[in-house]
Formats: C-alpha cells, sequence, structure tokens
C-alpha cells in the first residue's frame, strides 16, 4: 500500500505511497545523535515488504474462506486453515497506516504544499490506471455485476468494484492530507488549496446526497473518508518508529515482543472464529498484534548484504499491491479446493502466496525498471 519510492528528507519531493519507506535517520547508538542526511531506515522498508506480503497472504486467505464458505462445516483443513492466514496478516493494513504517519508526521514532514501535491498525484495517477485495468480485467471474463460504464463513474467517487483492495487508498489519502495540512500549519504556511481540498471531502457526502434528492438522481456514496481509527495508527505509528535505539534495541526485548505478537495472533484467529469474520481492523486484538510486531521489528539492524534487495522491494511494493489481485484470482481457481486435506490445503495457500508474491513483486520490478513507476505504480 503504498510509497512507489524511498523517502528522504534530503529529497526535494518525496514518493507518496500507503506503506510508505524510510527516510534519512541517525544510527541506532545509545544517546541521541544529530540527524544523519545519508542513512536509511532499513528496518522501515522490512516492514513495509512484509505488510506487503501480509495483504497478499489476506486476499489468499479470502480464496480459501470463499471456497468453505466461511464455515468449518465446508471443509475444516481449508478453514482453519485460511483462518491462521488472515489472522496473522490482518495487522498489514495497520501497518501501512503506522508507517504513513510516520513519514509525514516524523521522518520525511512536507515543507511546502507542493510537496504534498506531489505525493498524492504518484497516489491517483497509478489508481485510475489500475481502476482502469481491473475494470477492464472483469469486462474481459464477463464477470463485472453492472455495466463497466456504470463501474468506471462509481469508482471516481470511492467505489471498490472489482478493485475490492483500492480501498485502503479512498482513505490513505485523505489520511495523508490531513496530517500534512496540520504539519504545515503548526510549521507557520498557510496551505490554501491542501486545506480547501481537505474541507471539500470533509463535505462531499452531504452536499452530493442532497444535490442526488434535488434533482432526483442518482449519486454513488462517496467513500474517500477515514476512519478515526486509521488516524490512531498513523500518529501511534508516528511515535514508535520514531522511538530513540535505546529504547528498542535488544535481543531479549525483541523476542518478548515477538511472544506478545504469537499471542496476539492466537487472539485474532480466537476472535475471528468466535465474534466477527473478517477481524476489524479497529479491534482490540488487531491493534495488539500490530504493535507488537512493529516494535520487533523497529530499528532491527539489516545485514548490509541484503540492503539492495530489501531496498528495491520496497520501492516496488506499491506496483505489487496494486497488481497482486490480477495474478491471485487467475491462480485461485486452479489452487483452491474445499475438499482439499490438510496438507493440500496448507500447501495451496502456500503455493498461492508465494506464486502471486513473486509475480507481483518481478511485475514491479519490470515496470519499475521501464521507467512506468509514474504510471504503474
Amino acid at each position: 500500500m503504498t510509497d512507489a519510492e524511498s523517502v528522504r528528507p534530503s529529497a526535494t519531493a518525496t514518493a507518496p505511497s500507503a506503506v510508505p519507506a524510510a527516510p534519512a535517520v541517525p544510527s541506532v547508538v545509545d544517546t541521541p545523535a544529530p540527524r544523519a542526511r545519508g542513512e536509511h531506515r532499513y528496518d522501515i522498508d522490512l516492514v513495509r515488504v512484509l505488510a506487503s506480503v501480509g495483504v497478499i497472504v489476506c486476499h489468499a486467505s479470502g480464496e480459501l474462506m470463499k471456497a468453505v464458505d466461511r464455515t468449518p462445516s465446508g471443509g475444516e483443513p481449508v478453514y482453519w486453515t485460511a483462518l491462521a492466514g488472515d489472522a496473522l496478516s490482518r495487522c498489514a493494513v495497520p501497518l501501512f497506516f503506522a508507517m504513513a504517519g510516520w513519514v509525514v508526521l516524523s521522518g520525511a514532514p512536507p515543507r511546502h504544499a507542493g510537496q504534498i501535491r506531489t505525493r498524492l498525484t504518484r497516489i491517483f495517477v497509478p489508481m485510475a490506471v489500475w481502476t482502469a485495468a481491473y475494470l477492464l480485467w472483469d469486462w474481459a471474463r464477463d464477470v463485472n455485476t453492472d455495466p463497466t460504464r456504470q463501474l468506471a463513474w462509481d469508482a471516481l467517487f470511492g467505489s471498490v468494484r472489482p478493485a475490492f483492495h483500492l480501498w485502503y487508498l479512498y482513505a490513505y489519502v485523505p489520511v495523508i492530507l490531513l496530517l500534512s495540512v496540520a504539519v504545515l500549519v503548526r510549521n507557520g504556511k498557510r496551505p490554501w488549496g491542501a486545506g480547501a481540498a481537505l474541507l471539500g471531502l470533509a463535505l462531499a457526502p452531504t452536499l452530493l446526497g442532497d444535490l442526488g434528492r434535488l434533482f432526483d438522481v442518482r449519486v454513488p456514496p462517496f467513500a474517500w473518508q477515514f476512519g478515526v481509527y486509521q488516524i490512531a495508527y498513523a500518529v501511534a505509528g508516528a511515535v514508535l518508529l520514531s522511538l530513540p535505539g535505546s529504547a528498542v534495541a535488544g535481543r531479549r526485548r525483541r523476542l518478548l515482543w515477538l511472544a506478545g505478537g504469537l499471542c496476539a495472533w492466537a487472539a485474532v484467529a480466537v476472535y475471528e472464529h468466535r465474534v466477527h469474520f473478517p477481524g476489524p481492523y479497529a479491534s482490540v486484538v488487531v491493534a495488539l498484534l500490530a504493535g507488537t510486531l512493529l516494535m520487533a521489528l523497529n530499528r532491527i539492524r539489516v545485514p548490509e548484504r541484503f540492503r539492495p534487495l530489501l531496498g528495491r522491494l520496497a520501492g516496488a511494493s506499491f506496483g505489487a499491491y496494486l497488481v497482486h489481485l490480477l495474478f491471485l484470482e487467475a491462480l485461485a481457481p486452479r489452487v483452491v479446493s474445499a475438499d482439499a486435506g490438510w496438507p493440500a490445503a496448507v500447501g495451496g495457500l502456500a503455493g498461492l502466496t508465494v506464486a502471486t508474491v513473486v509475480l507481483s513483486f518481478a511485475a514491479a520490478l519490470l515496470w519499475t525498471r521501464l521507467r512506468l513507476g509514474r504510471w504503474l505504480g
């Protein structure tokens, strides 16, 4: 989800994303040090890549759940495998919001309104391209539930048909806009254009509804909105990811956080089985899972030999997020079966996930190499 490029404070413009990469920060030392311009937060790149893979695990698990109609009676091995996969990946979206908040509020805050426009443009353009691609994909397969033209019109207002995974961007844009305006105002700037756009998003649902009633026309629901929990994850992420190295370093601490993450994973699975599937991102158990995993990985040292590859994968994660549903929907009917036993169910989820991850990141790396990232993410 979905910064297209790594964010560095020394750049004049930074790339937006649901999953922002890491700007330059000081080394992890025992005492505070001045911010070093040339360094890069590879730990945040790692979280970004893992969260992107988590989205694919979540949607692959959803294909298994769909096969058994979300009930154990439809096929117990498939159901429980899907439940475990979905429970583990519930933290991906909260982690995206956490990283986005850190970039805007701490890592690389905007210095002027032009940076806000640049960041949002790098979201809007690939979003529009891939919305059209998914509309054409479903039209070619003859699975669109409504006329394609109507679906395209609805997408302008925030519809997530047929690209349901793009709902995140309809929330992400207002979150980034709000936080960016707040940062600029705090710094004594007057971002009139960005402030007007934010006000427009706030008033649009009521205004469009009123116009629809006055002129007796159908107006699609306006979904360019965010929830309180998304702002909370963004602010909490800015706080946690800005902690000094002395507050998070240490193998024992990381092991304790990982142990807490395992407990939270089990709690999410129980919640989804007994209360509601899928688990809401605003639930306590999902927040605990995201928080424990974030702390376990916060400022972790990435070995030098892995950094170039990790940087490339982080840069391709937005594109992989955008394209992965095409591969997943093409592969799932050939892999998923409600009648699968335990080995086939676990292997099916693992195989579907690995194949989708490899194809998605490979495609994103390819078009990045071809300098199409501006259009495709």
